[in-house]
């Protein structure tokens, strides 16, 4: 078999790690291996993080929303199921939105909510 030395595919390699890894600190954005592993490890936190941004801006919409609902006398939950059992179909991202930005749009689907809940306690 022939020899094989891996020039321009090697340094090419280490060279993306090295960019990926400048602005770390000391030996993580100078030394290949070093870098390699910060770098991983930053990917890893990176993919996690992703996932995590998902979870706490529905919390953080959650928490606007039962402000809201409080203001109008309700829970949360009294006014997500109020919502649904009178057919607005509205997801939580709008409904923060509506929440903070338009408080005479929330009070209208407040009295809404409540409407659909008193009818179903009469039927």
């Amino acid at each position: 078999m022939p020899r094989v030395k891996r020039s321009t595919k090697r340094s090419d390699r280490r060279k993306k790690i090295l960019k990926r890894a400048s602005g770390y600190f000391l030996t993580k954005s100078k030394l290949y291996q070093a870098a390699q592993e910060a770098v991983e490890r930053g990917l890893k936190f990176a993919y996690i993080g992703r996932k995590q941004k998902k979870r706490q801006y529905r919390s953080l919409w959650i928490v606007r929303i039962g402000a809201a609902a409080k203001l109008n006398g309700m829970s949360y939950s009294t006014f997500i199921n109020g919502l649904k059992k009178a057919g607005v179909g509205l997801d939580r991202k709008i409904l923060a939105d509506i929440a903070a930005n338009d408080t005479a749009g929330f009070t209208a689907l407040a009295t809404q909510a409540k409407g659909a809940l008193q009818q179903t306690k009469a039927a």
